[in-house]
């Protein structure tokens, strides 16, 4: 039950970063090789605007150059998708474990 709702978790923030309406909160693999489609298409096309993302996702980033490296040691669309999948289960890692205290009515905007 537990994998299911980090799969559910990680299939929002999916689609809320990356805009993808037919994500599922299906395995992790199915949300991986969903991501790898939708990469392909944005590294053709919208390059720039994928690595502005990343950059805002705070991937780090010398492991994006090395994922697209000719030479890297699985394609670019795969590498990139594995970073972001891992990036985004420590996101939801955090929330879940580091709740911040609640300052009281004053500092409330």
């Amino acid at each position: 039950m537990e994998a299911l709702e980090a799969n559910r978790q990680l299939a929002t923030l999916l689609r809320q970063d990356f805009a993808i309406d037919q994500i599922e909160a299906s395995s992790e693999e199915d949300l991986l090789r969903m991501l790898v489609d939708h990469l392909d298409f944005l590294i053709d096309k919208r390059m720039e605007w994928l690595l502005s993302l990343m950059y805002r996702m705070d991937i780090d980033e010398a492991k994006v150059q090395a994922a697209l490296l000719p030479t890297a040691t699985e394609p670019a669309n795969i590498g990139l998708a594995r970073l972001i999948i891992e990036r985004q289960k420590r996101r939801i890692y955090t929330k879940q474990h580091y709740r911040p205290e609640d300052l009281g009515k004053e500092w409330e905007w």
